[in-house]
C-alpha cells in the first residue's frame, strides 16, 4: 500500500505537509483533541505515511496534551510552533436541548502560524502532497503562512473545504480553490460555494463542472454522508461510490469527512485507480461512523484495511 519516500526513509512513507488547526473540543466533562487537519494527520500516521502538522499551539497544558498524543503515535512534531501569547485552539461544546452547539473561539494560537518558521519547515520537508483547509485561514498571519507554504511546495495540493460559520468568506474560499489541485467538500458545502461564486446549474454535477472550470481543478470530490460520494476527474467524468452497509450500529459521524480525506490522499500518492480510491475512502469513512469520536484509540482498527489494500 505504502511506497517509500525518498525524502524521509526513516519514517518509511510519503511525506504529507498538513497545514491548519490542531485544537481541543471542550465538553463539560472532558476534552477531545481534534481539528480536521489533525484528524487527517493522525489517520495518515496510522496508515504508515509521514504526515507533518504545520500548526501553532499556546505555551500551555493543552500543548502538552497535543505533543503527548503525537509522540504516542510516533508523529513528527517539528512543525508544531509555540506561541507565548495566544492559547492553544479550543472549541467550547455547549449542551442545549438534547444536542450540541459548538463555539469556535477566536484568536487562538493556530490563527498566528508564523510564515518564516513555516517556510523553514516546508523547505526541509519537500513534501509529496500538501493538505490544507479553510478554518485556519480566518486570520491574516496564518493566511500569510499558508501562502508561503503553498509557494514552497512543488507538489500536489489537496484542499479540504470545511465551512464553519462565520469563519469563512468568498475571498478565503476563492483563494483556496485557486491554489488547489484536488478539492473535497460535502454536498451542502458544494451548494454554498457555488452560490458564493454565482455558479448555477440544474444538478449538483453541473454546478461542480462549473466550479472546476472556474478554478481549473483537476479533481472535485463531493461526499454525501450516508448516500456515498462522487467525483469529477480531470476530464470531468463522473465516478460514484455507493453507500456502504455498516457491519455494526451507527455511533456518530464525527470525523467521517477527515477519514475520507486521509484515505483519498493515500490513493493519490499510490496511484490507485480513482474509482477504487473513492470506494476505499468511502468505506473507511463509514467504518469511522461505527466508533465514538473522529479517530480510533488503537492502531488495530487500521490493520484490516492495510491488509486488504496490500493483498
Amino acid at each position: 500500500m505504502i511506497k517509500e519516500s525518498a525524502h524521509d526513509k526513516s519514517k518509511g512513507g510519503q511525506v504529507v505537509a498538513v497545514f491548519g488547526e490542531v485544537l481541543a473540543d471542550i465538553f463539560p466533562e472532558q476534552k477531545v483533541l481534534g481539528g480536521a487537519p489533525f484528524n487527517v494527520a493522525r489517520h495518515l500516521q496510522s496508515f504508515e505515511l509521514h504526515p507533518v502538522m504545520i500548526s501553532r499551539t499556546g505555551k500551555d497544558a493543552l500543548r502538552e496534551d497535543i505533543l503527548r498524543e503525537m509522540k504516542r503515535l510516533d508523529m513528527d512534531v517539528s512543525g508544531i510552533q509555540c506561541d507565548r501569547i495566544f492559547p492553544s485552539g479550543q472549541v467550547r461544546v455547549h449542551m442545549e436541548d438534547g444536542g450540541h452547539r459548538f463555539e469556535i473561539l477566536p484568536d487562538q494560537a493556530y490563527d498566528h502560524i508564523h510564515y518564516g518558521v513555516t517556510h523553514m519547515v516546508t523547505m526541509s520537508l519537500k513534501p509529496d502532497l500538501l493538505y490544507f483547509g479553510t478554518l485556519a485561514q480566518r486570520a491574516m498571519a496564518s493566511r500569510q503562512a499558508l501562502k508561503q507554504c503553498i509557494a514552497d511546495c512543488n507538489c500536489l495540493k489537496f484542499l479540504d473545504i470545511n465551512l464553519r460559520s462565520p469563519w469563512y468568506s468568498d475571498y478565503i474560499i476563492g483563494n483556496s480553490l485557486f491554489n488547489a489541485d484536488v478539492v473535497k467538500m460535502n454536498d451542502e458545502e458544494l451548494k454554498i460555494v457555488c452560490d458564493l461564486f454565482s455558479i448555477g446549474g440544474s444538478a449538483p454535477e453541473v454546478r461542480a463542472q462549473g466550479l472546476m472550470q472556474k478554478f481549473d481543478l483537476s479533481k472535485l470530490i463531493v461526499t454525501c454522508g450516508a448516500n456515498g460520494a462522487w467525483l469529477l476527474d480531470d476530464k470531468q467524468q463522473l465516478l460514484n461510490a455507493n453507500p456502504v452497509k455498516m457491519s455494526g450500529d451507527l455511533v456518530d459521524t464525527v470525523g467521517a469527512g477527515d477519514a475520507f480525506a486521509a484515505v483519498f490522499i493515500i490513493g493519490l500518492l499510490n496511484d490507485w485507480p480513482l474509482d477504487l480510491t473513492l470506494c476505499r475512502a468511502n468505506a473507511f469513512a463509514s467504518a469511522i461512523c461505527g466508533i465514538r469520536g473522529a479517530v480510533p484509540t488503537h492502531r488495530d482498527f487500521y490493520v484490516p484495511f492495510i491488509r486488504e489494500w496490500t493483498e
